[in-house]
């Protein structure tokens, strides 16, 4: 990410599930709020620069709707943009409703970006403590896109600014009320921008003050990453898109070299959902052109 610069990412992620919530049926993940927190000029931009930007995903799509750029912007945003936003949020949160049940009473998202999950569960104001986690740039950006949509933050939700990527710290955390509980943590669309080694050591960082029961959901790319083309070459696309923005990805993992640097951080796997897994889940008999992307898996894992 450039230096004080807020995450195109976290941009293009709550596009895609705006679209999905105002034009798609049935509904992975219902992100009702997105459309709120970004511009109708933004929304509207970023359609105009996918539509015209159709050569480089596709050439026979580009001829096959060159009169028809509404279905050019949902293939784009169907194929290339919206599966794993959609269906990583719609995993993590049926995980979280869960631990939520079984105890939970902190929520940590780490590279929060426009995560409308606290304002669409009002519900858990008194019952989950919710800390969301971003680059200072980005969630300042937040802060002003929920002051627009005149949306106030209620006093279970804590924003705490941190470039948690190049140095984690847990202070800024207490100084807002975080506790030694059981808590959830999420880190989705982040392990691929960090290498091998970053990612351990977070791991390690997270879970060194939180006690035993404690779980994390997150996302990452197999070791196929930078060789697989995927549908469309979306995969190929996904790498390349990644580098141009200033976030390049940086790292894959075999499932084996997950299971030791999760073992490392003292922490077991519960689930580990394949990308066929995934289609299956999320995706199973749709109609349009949305599946499960390739070369992308979750894992929920527990603190011994």
């Amino acid at each position: 990410m450039r230096e004080n610069e807020s995450s195109l990412t976290a941009l293009i992620s709550a596009f895609s599930r705006a679209y999905h919530s105002q034009y798609d049926t049935p509904k992975i993940f219902d992100d009702y709020l997105a459309k709120h927190l970004i511009s109708e000029k933004e929304f509207s931009d970023i359609s105009q620069n996918m539509i015209q930007g159709i050569q480089f995903f596709n050439k026979d799509i580009a001829r096959k709707f060159q009169d028809d750029p509404e279905e050019i912007l949902k293939w784009i945003t169907q194929v290339q943009l919206s599966p794993t936003p959609l269906a990583r949020a719609a995993y993590c949160e049926k995980v979280l409703r869960n631990e939520v049940v079984l105890g939970a009473k902190q929520y940590v998202i780490l590279g929060a970006g426009l995560d409308t999950f606290c304002f669409r569960h009002p519900e858990l104001e008194d019952s989950l403590d919710i800390f969301e986690i971003d680059y200072p740039a980005t969630q300042q950006l937040k802060k002003k896109r929920l002051d627009d949509a005149r949306l106030t933050i209620p006093a279970n939700l804590h924003l705490v600014p941190m470039d948690f990527t190049k140095t984690f710290s847990y202070q800024p955390l207490l100084d807002e009320g975080f506790d030694n509980q059981k808590t959830f943590f999420s880190l989705l669309g982040v392990s691929y921008y960090l290498t091998e080694e970053e990612n351990k050591s977070l791991l390690n960082q997270l879970f060194a003050h939180v006690p035993s029961g404690s779980s994390i959901v997150f996302d990452y790319a197999d070791e196929t990453l930078f060789e697989t083309k995927g549908k469309s070459n979306r995969v190929e696309h996904m790498v390349k898109m990644a580098s141009v923005s200033g976030e390049p990805m940086k790292s894959c993992f075999t499932y084996l070299e997950i299971e030791k640097a999760l073992d490392s951080a003292g922490l077991l796997i519960y689930e580990h959902v394949t990308p066929a897994e995934i289609n299956d889940l999320f995706f199973k008999k749709r109609t349009d052109y949305l599946s499960a992307f390739e070369t992308i898996h979750y894992i929920h894992a527990v603190k011994k």
